[in-house]
């Protein structure tokens, strides 16, 4: 599994914490296969793996039991490992080439109305530097739609035009960029809204100094912790849960959540799919036509409840 491991992350480019998922995927498969006396990838029989399917989503792995999306998950984890082991000639022929997982019915991503969004982010005071971090923080997942991992490891050079923060001088008066690194490190390059810049250069200019103590030697994270070092997404994650509660929002809400409230209210707003596919950093449109189906259901509802003859 080592070398399958490696592979992913020298030939493929895997995020390290794609490759993390992938190890404890991997390692749940491995402990199925020694309960059951299989100690070498030549022994290994459809049965199997279709037997580790089954015992995920009931748990009689020994594991928490998984909904199907998980155990799709886990088991594309493991048809990888095999076709592996395949072309490397580890294994004469691929045991999970025919075994799939039951297909999941669509779920829509959740969104948050305009409004409630709006009343979250104003929920934040910005009178601390702590303040000014997690209005700049929120504002930011919501203004340009990064994946929290993505926006924890930004540094400050990542973001380009921001006015008063660059050397001291202003920036050219265009609108402000930044450089997202997704999965596989694959880079683009995402404007930056008004709410979010102001945000950001209020937070670099009079909270971030603060908060680093002027060292010179502190971190060059974008968004930094009360000691000076990277913010965590563990951390960043419970800026957002004590958010939401000011807010009064009883919907559960994750760093996720903003990214689908971007994607949603660009395309409400008429914004091509496309657009927001790069926006996202979508590998495929596929993806990104999921939140079409959510605009769909909001002109739905809306119809219903507005026309005369709705019903």
């Amino acid at each position: 599994m080592r070398r399958h491991l490696d592979h992913l992350a020298v030939e493929r480019g895997l995020a390290a914490n794609t490759l993390a998922a992938y190890r404890r995927d991997l390692e749940r498969y491995r402990a199925w296969l020694d309960a059951h006396g299989i100690s070498e990838p030549r022994a290994v029989e459809p049965g199997h793996v279709s037997g580790f399917l089954q015992a995920l989503g009931s748990g009689a792995d020994g594991g928490r039991p998984l909904a199907v999306r998980s155990a799709a998950r886990v088991l594309a984890a493991v048809r990888g490992l095999h076709r592996f082991w395949a072309l490397e000639g580890i294994t004469e022929s691929d045991p999970a080439r025919d075994v799939h997982p039951p297909r999941p019915g669509a779920r829509l991503p959740k969104a948050l109305p305009v409004e409630q969004v709006t009343a979250l982010l104003e929920s934040v005071s910005v009178d601390t530097p702590a303040g000014l971090r997690d209005r700049a923080l929120l504002e930011f997942l919501y203004g340009t739609g990064a994946r929290i991992s993505e926006v924890v490891g930004l540094d400050v050079d990542d973001v380009v035009g921001l006015r008063g923060v660059e050397d001291g001088e202003d920036g050219d008066g265009g609108q402000p960029v930044v450089r997202l690194f997704g999965k596989g490190s694959k880079e683009r390059v995402v404007p930056v809204g008004s709410y979010a810049s102001e945000a950001l250069e209020a937070w670099l200019v009079r909270g971030r100094p603060a908060m680093v103590g002027g060292a010179t030697a502190s971190s060059p994270a974008l968004f930094v912790n009360r000691r000076g070092g990277r913010l965590s997404r563990q951390s960043a994650w419970a800026v957002l849960k004590r958010a939401a509660e000011r807010a009064g929002i009883d919907a559960e809400v994750s760093p996720h959540t903003l990214r689908h409230c971007f994607a949603t209210h660009l395309l409400a707003g008429g914004a091509d799919v496309r657009v927001v596919q790069e926006l996202l950093g979508h590998a495929s449109v596929t993806t990104t036509q999921v939140y079409t189906l959510v605009t769909v259901e909001s002109l739905r509802e809306v119809y219903a409840t507005a026309h005369p003859r709705a019903r």
